[in-house]
């Protein structure tokens, strides 16, 4: 559906904001706040029996939040399965073997037009992290699938793309297509 109007309203390098009037449904235009931004890749790293999260401190929500390794790239294009492997050696210092892509989320589809390519990352070897400076106060720890199931339960895991990228590896796990 196009645009009756468009204004953007903010824009820096992650992020575009734009105020859209489309046509409604009852003929009368609609206004749609659109947050535009890149796609990102998330990735599940599994030893076959652990899954490594990242931990840190997320301002808007005002507290730290334990989350499967994840990123964008700003004005580059992007390539979901080498933004994945880059995200994970960034935050966890670990390398991949075999990344499974599991499927792609739409995060916020009400507002928000990037999409989350999920990854499985298997066949891990270990190496030091390469972490960006605004990202020094992140820890990396592993998790039995007990552990974090635990902490999904109890809201420990708050961040909704962690918890669908878990539902979709049980979904991969059981072969549903």
């Amino acid at each position: 559906m196009d645009a009756i109007s468009s204004r953007e309203v903010y824009s820096n390098k992650w992020i575009t904001v734009r105020e859209d009037y489309i046509p409604g449904w009852d003929g009368q235009p609609a206004l749609y706040s659109v947050v535009e931004k890149s796609d990102f890749a998330i990735v599940v790293p599994f030893d076959g029996e652990r899954f490594q999260l990242v931990e840190q401190y997320r301002y808007p929500i005002d507290r730290r939040s334990w989350e499967f390794p994840a990123g964008t790239v700003a004005d580059e294009v992007f390539d979901a399965e080498a933004v994945a492997r880059q995200e994970l050696r960034e935050e966890t210092g670990l390398r991949a073997g075999r990344m499974t892509l599991l499927g792609k989320l739409a995060v916020a589809p009400s507002v928000c037009s990037h999409w989350g390519h999920v990854f499985l990352a298997t066949a891990l070897s270990e190496g030091p992290h390469e972490r960006e400076s605004s990202e020094q106060d992140m820890v990396s720890r592993w998790f039995t699938r007990a552990e974090l199931e635990r902490m999904i339960r109890s809201g420990e895991i708050v961040d909704a793309d962690t918890v669908a990228a878990y539902g979709m590896l049980l979904l991969h796990e059981r072969g549903a297509e």
